[in-house]
């Protein structure tokens, strides 16, 4: 919006000319007019019956008898008898100049000599301000005008304020380059003018921090920025919402930022520590419920065949004493009442 006004403003400057008005009527004055522009300059309050206005010994004009006489310029030079002022339009540089009036009486005796200093300068037409972080975190400013003004002159305000010892490092504040102390932020202005224009340029800075890391394409940047329109450093991740089956991108430093008075490092407590290392926890947590699965079937495994060992033993031995048992039978049966059975012989099949 700014922008705009100031282009408005010379646009209307431009379309209806810009007219500067100077007092000689003291000696000694010195006036200023603008390329191209209007000057209108008061030489006096009531006019003489003669004098004469010459341009470095040149004779420019002569008012006598109530007539005016124009010798050079005629075509951008111009009297107001009624106010006594000397208007020159369309200023050009070769103008600059000292001018003397020479007043006379009625008889043509001198009554007054007096002097003006008449300069002519370029106008400013813009101003750009850059800034850039130094390798302490100091910041330099650079307040540049364009167009080819003659004779800018600068001036620095922080909020409003002049600036300090204690916010600026080096450099005069009435130059066109000063470098900021760490940690200076705020509303800086700069306003350069000569004696045509006058314009200003504001930036709201902010201070500068350092970056020391890896990008994920390999690139690894190692400098000082600015904290607020920092792009380093700074990559996106994107987090999976399981319970509302969304997408959310998230921002995460890649590595650690360093002001320039601290360093920033990710701490466990924050949600982007816990975002970033959430894919790790998730194959950790995975690994160690597969080997409690695998365990826990292991142990069933060794436990069943143990079981079925032990149920085959029991049959076997079941089965042995049924033998034993139709084989002291079947003995007693064939040598009842016949013979005397023989009680070493029972007692050893029994231990069988």
């Amino acid at each position: 919006m700014e922008a705009v006004f100031t282009l408005l403003l010379m646009l209307l400057g431009v379309s209806h000319g810009v007219e500067t008005h100077c007092d000689g009527r003291r000696n000694g004055t010195h006036c200023y007019g603008a390329v191209g522009e209007t000057v209108f300059i008061q030489l006096m309050d009531i006019i003489p019956p003669r004098f004469t206005l010459q341009k470095n010994k040149t004779r420019i004009l002569r008012w006598k008898n109530k007539t005016l006489s124009i010798y050079v310029m005629k075509n951008r030079l111009s009297f107001d008898d009624s106010k006594g002022t000397l208007r020159i339009n369309n200023l050009q540089k070769s103008d600059s100049d000292k001018y003397s009036l020479d007043i006379q009486d009625s008889n043509g005796a001198a009554v007054e000599n007096r002097t003006l200093n008449l300069s002519i300068q370029a106008p400013l037409s813009s101003v750009t301000l850059v800034n850039e972080c130094l390798s302490q975190g100091e910041m330099r400013m650079s307040c540049t005008t364009e167009g080819g003004g003659d004779s800018p002159q600068y001036s620095w305000t922080l909020d409003g304020h002049t600036l300090t010892q204690d916010e600026l490092l080096s450099g005069n504040k009435d130059t066109d380059i000063i470098v900021l102390r760490q940690n200076v932020s705020g509303l800086l202005v700069c306003s350069v003018s000569n004696h045509v224009t006058n314009i200003s340029k504001d930036m709201r800075i902010a201070t500068c921090v350092f970056i020391n890391c890896t990008l994920s394409n390999g690139t690894h940047v190692s400098q000082w920025v600015f904290a607020a329109t920092n792009t380093l450093c700074v990559e996106p991740t994107t987090v999976t919402d399981t319970t509302a089956g969304k997408r959310t991108e998230l921002v995460t430093l890649s590595n650690n930022i360093t002001s320039s008075s601290q360093t920033v490092t990710p701490s466990r407590g924050d949600d982007s520590w816990f975002i970033k290392h959430l894919p790790v926890m998730a194959g950790v947590l995975s690994a160690l419920v597969l080997l409690l699965v695998l365990g826990v079937s292991v142990i069933c495994v060794k436990k069943k065949k143990k079981t079925s060992a032990k149920e085959e033993e029991d049959d076997q031995e079941l089965t042995y004493t049924d033998v034993r048992v139709v084989q002291r039978r079947q003995v007693q049966q064939s040598d009842e009442g016949e013979v005397e059975y023989d009680q070493d012989f029972r007692v050893t099949s029994a231990g069988c």
